[in-house]
């Protein structure tokens, strides 16, 4: 098989491909597992791979370079004009051959492992401040219909800390218990934000224009951190026409 370009169409474990000659004339169609995916390109010469840029497409895209191959991200926004008809993958697997040539179109950069990790520092962080921020306010809400009103702030919660955890709250019983469960959970979050924090700290010494940035007013390590881990997409390749 003479394939040029492949359009790729990616989900968790059932891909589509579609990939076509340099004049154009469809070569091959098909829908392959996850195992059969992998040996696929395997035994596949060099070519063009385009992908949607979604989710895994940046493993995709660096497994496939491992492999030879040329790997593009295309953003979704990008490719959703050329799919015809109703939406299905052999249809996106075409949209995406489409539009890999098209002069106009700036692909997505393929991150990093480390550039990956470094986000994954971050959402996690992200998604504990907000569970923990959730409790707070939970605790808020069910302790305001007692007619237990503290102030903003952490301030406010050691206020209603202090009244949970004394011998006599002046509460129901069973309130009172199922409220220390939600105390319990925002003592163990706290410390884990710390130490996210900290691994978060330890990534931005690793590099010298992210410990610049950290310094400079109002920026900070996370948003040291958060820069250097966009810094690849910002640097995008140009469009084939443009090499």
């Amino acid at each position: 098989m003479n394939i040029t370009t492949i359009g790729l169409d990616i989900a968790k474990s059932m891909f589509q491909v579609h990939g076509k000659e340099a004049e154009g004339r469809l070569v091959v169609q098909k829908r392959l597992g996850r195992k059969g995916m992998t040996a696929f390109f395997a035994k596949l010469p060099p070519c063009l791979v385009t992908l949607e840029a979604c989710g895994t497409s940046h493993y995709w895209g660096r497994t496939l370079r491992a492999m030879g191959h040329e790997a593009r991200l295309i953003p979704a926004a990008y490719v959703k004009p050329f799919v015809q008809r109703n939406k299905t993958d052999a249809r996106d697997a075409v949209a995406i051959c489409v539009s890999a040539w098209r002069p106009d179109m700036r692909p997505v950069a393929i991150k990093s492992e480390e550039q990956q990790a470094s986000r994954a520092l971050e959402r996690s962080r992200e998604l504990l401040i907000k569970q923990r921020t959730q409790a707070m306010n939970s605790l808020r809400a069910i302790l305001a219909e007692f007619g237990v009103v503290a102030a903003q702030g952490a301030r406010g919660v050691a206020e209603l800390r202090a009244r949970l955890t004394s011998d006599d709250p002046g509460l129901p019983e069973t309130l009172v218990a199922a409220l220390r469960i939600v105390l319990t959970q925002l003592d163990t979050l706290t410390p884990a934000i710390a130490a996210l924090e900290e691994r978060i700290k330890a990534v931005v010494k690793t590099d010298l224009d992210m410990r610049r940035l950290a310094r400079a007013p109002s920026v900070g390590f996370i948003t040291a951190c958060g820069w250097w881990r966009r810094s690849a997409t910002d640097g995008a390749t140009s469009s084939p026409e443009q090499r």
